[in-house]
């Protein structure tokens, strides 16, 4: 219960933080920030936009904003493709070796049974869709970065949205290429 009072809160002082990060790009030009500001700046910006939908999702089922068939994949091939060539694999084992790696914590998305299914389906939507709409906004912002002149902490954001957020995305999808299966093998 406290979760769902506390979360939300810490998602409005991430976006009020994110808002206070912008009225310090509209105020000072990207020629007095050092490159190592500017990589400071690029991650908080990164952190604190993807924290307003990570909080959230974790105690509201911010997934059910998009319909249900978005999350049906209807090209396994080219999401199998694009985790190939973009090397998500290597993201994969990245979270494997650092969290996802210990059984305890692989157990809380899926237990190995039938309802185990359904809880690491909607764990897979409530993930993608968390980074999906933080890799959107942090996008969108980068984009607004540009003509305020500061490109370089545009790219710096977008560097690590890519890896931070557009490979979670990359990576649920593949997850619900292998559920849709599963689920059809148990259903038939």
């Amino acid at each position: 219960m406290l979760k769902k009072l506390f979360f939300p809160l810490i998602s409005i002082f991430l976006a009020y933080n994110t808002y206070k990060l912008f009225l310090v790009f509209s105020n000072v030009s990207q020629q007095e920030f050092s490159l190592l500001l500017s990589f400071i700046l690029a991650v908080l910006l990164n952190l604190f936009i993807t924290g307003i939908f990570a909080f959230t999702g974790f105690v509201y089922p911010s997934s059910r904003l998009m319909p249900d068939s978005y999350y049906e994949v209807k090209n396994p091939k080219a999401i199998t493709n694009a985790y190939r060539y973009l090397g998500v694999k290597y993201f994969r084992s990245f979270l494997m070796l650092i969290h996802w790696g210990k059984e305890k914590n692989r157990k809380k998305y899926f237990n190995g049974t039938k309802s185990g299914i359904k809880d690491f389906d909607f764990q897979t939507r409530q993930s993608e869709f968390g980074h999906l709409a933080a890799f959107v906004s942090i996008s969108l912002a980068c984009i607004w970065l540009m003509p305020m002149g500061h490109v370089q902490i545009a790219l710096l954001t977008m560097a690590l949205n890519i890896p931070f957020n557009f490979y979670p995305v990359i990576l649920q999808r593949m997850h619900r290429v292998q559920i849709q299966r599963l689920t059809r093998r148990v259903l038939e």
